[in-house]
């Protein structure tokens, strides 16, 4: 699983006291744009037991809580502000937190493909999953879950990436749809099964994302002006 990006690795955000804590909701607040997450969780139910949403504010976690949410997986690793308040959280409240870390410019592995079938099948449900904005690698696990997890087949689970969520297609982003625009063009037509593709020397996802061109105004959109992380 991928680390989060170096220039998001500074220091250690303590939230042992008060007076702590207060720092690092100062640089969550501003550092992770968490202002713009206050009154929009894009939260999404993928089925009961599944829920999709953006980086969540620790009161938040507190409400997810109360409507049954047992798992919080963290697909941004294990650095910055946001990811020291959200363990603190759920620590306090008795959720577990997973961390598996995934990009959005970049296809899951082999081995990160099996890790999240293997997470899936052990996690205590309900549980919730979110990236930062919760459209990009959201969206990509979410169509991971409904696939490897609820059976849904590739056509009907890559709906989880789509503007509904607010993911760009068009931008480098959309390098996540184009995984599964070849698997639906040359693989599936063969008869063999995303999960054996997949498991097969034919995967290359360096490879596809090399075959992959985003459009200049999409690359635009996710770079430039939404700064998708």
């Amino acid at each position: 699983m991928k680390l989060y990006p170096k220039k998001f690795r500074q220091t250690k955000f303590p939230t042992e006291t008060r007076w702590q804590r207060f720092g690092t909701y100062l640089h969550y607040l501003w550092g992770d744009h968490a202002y713009l997450r206050l009154g929009f969780t894009n939260a999404h139910w993928i089925d009961d037991k599944m829920l999709r949403t953006n980086q969540p504010w620790p009161f938040q976690l507190a409400q997810w809580k109360n409507k049954g949410i047992k798992t919080v997986i963290n697909l941004r690793g294990g650095f910055g502000s946001f990811y020291y308040l959200e363990k603190y959280a759920c620590e306090k409240l008795g959720l577990k937190l997973e961390n598996f870390g995934l990009t959005s410019r970049s296809l899951p592995t082999r081995g990160e493909i099996f890790a999240a079938k293997a997470l899936f099948d052990r996690i205590e449900y309900p549980a919730l999953l979110h990236c930062k904005s919760g459209a990009d690698r959201a969206g990509m696990m979410s169509v991971l879950y409904a696939h490897l997890h609820l059976g849904q087949p590739i056509e009907q689970a890559r709906q989880q990436l789509s503007f509904k969520y607010l993911h760009m297609k068009s931008g480098l982003t959309g390098v996540l749809d184009y995984l599964f625009e070849v698997y639906l063009r040359d693989i599936e037509p063969r008869g063999i099964s995303f999960l054996d593709w997949v498991d097969s020397p034919e995967y290359d996802p360096v490879r596809i994302k090399a075959d992959f061109k985003a459009s200049w105004w999409g690359t635009m959109m996710t770079e430039k002006l939404l700064r998708r992380e």
